[in-house]
């Protein structure tokens, strides 16, 4: 039997949809295809990615399309589809609009790629996640909430400019909700080993966590009309070669919790995970003290309440 590339559909040609086709060609994930209800931007971003090739020396194929049977056989489906929060938004006035998106793009994937591992990047993440996995009734292991990857690169880059260190050297989590509750796990940060608390003073530790938890706002603030790609892209593409090559990473990835944690009625936030082959393969559970206990029911509360609110979708 000839081998068969890899294939990552990549839903929604928007700016973030497009970074991610445009990192994992770049990575040679595999072929990758780019489904957008404007058939025209699809393809254009297709053709003009896959004109970088010779320069960039990747072979993965990039295709642009508006039908779902397109993405069939996909290994990996990257949602990215659905409106960006604008000012004077509420996030539950974008629960309405991104869940109708969401439900039609689930539909599509259910019928013609239906083995595929999803990663659901569109806002708010946990809450779409939650409904994805609800429409897809696919099994936990195949549907996967990206934030945390997105929340701790922040993290991480916030720590390493502050102490003027490599980012290479630093390791940081943030797990719960992709969203305000979110929670940097300053006790397991550090630098090649040496524990954050040990470098930095209490003020500039609390300094790095509210601009972590503001780092999208920030982005937004500067824009004006739109959020960030780059890295939100990126996150997700970090998953997917996780699944793709059965890395075995363990990431900080929104899954639902059955029991973990003490958190078991659907609700999908973000913990520790081993991604591999399998999609979500382990959830590492951890002692968590008495702040980080109280930090992580704010997060599973963020979630529950606005999963409540999908009660009143059409």
């Amino acid at each position: 039997m000839a081998h068969k590339r890899k294939k990552i559909s990549v839903i929604g040609a928007g700016f973030v949809g497009s970074t991610t086709a445009h990192w994992a060609a770049q990575k040679e994930l595999g072929d990758v295809v780019i489904l957008d209800i404007n058939e025209g931007a699809a393809i254009g971003k297709a053709l003009d990615l896959e004109q970088a090739s010779p320069i960039e020396m990747f072979d993965s194929k990039v295709k642009g399309t508006n039908k779902y049977e397109d993405i069939a056989d996909s290994d990996v489906v990257i949602v990215t589809a659905g409106m960006p929060r604008k000012p004077g938004m509420s996030r539950d006035d974008l629960i309405g609009i991104n869940a109708k998106i969401v439900k039609d793009v689930c539909e599509g994937i259910k019928k013609f790629a239906p083995n595929s591992i999803v990663i659901v990047v569109c806002n708010p993440m946990d809450v779409m996640a939650v409904y994805a996995k609800q429409i897809l009734g696919f099994p936990r292991e195949r549907v996967l909430g990206m934030g945390g990857c997105l929340d701790s690169a922040r993290f991480r880059n916030f720590i390493a400019e502050t102490l003027n260190v490599s980012v290479k050297d630093v390791t940081g989590i943030v797990i719960g909700n992709h969203g305000d509750a979110m929670m940097p796990l300053v006790r397991q940060a550090s630098v090649s080993g040496i524990p954050l608390t040990e470098l930095l003073p209490a003020d500039k530790i609390a300094a790095i966590v509210a601009r972590t938890k503001q780092a999208g706002a920030e982005i937004g603030g500067h824009l004006k009309t739109g959020s960030a790609y780059y890295a939100p892209s990126r996150g997700a593409v970090e998953m997917a070669e996780a699944i793709l090559k059965d890395q075995k990473r363990v990431l900080p990835v929104a899954v639902e919790l059955t029991g973990e944690f003490g958190v078991n009625e659907g609700i999908m936030v973000g913990v520790h995970a081993t991604i591999g082959g399998k999609g979500l393969e382990k959830v590492h559970t951890f002692e968590m003290n008495a702040d980080e206990k109280a930090e992580f029911a704010k997060s599973v509360d963020a979630v529950r309440a606005l999963v409540a609110g999908l009660k009143n979708v059409q």
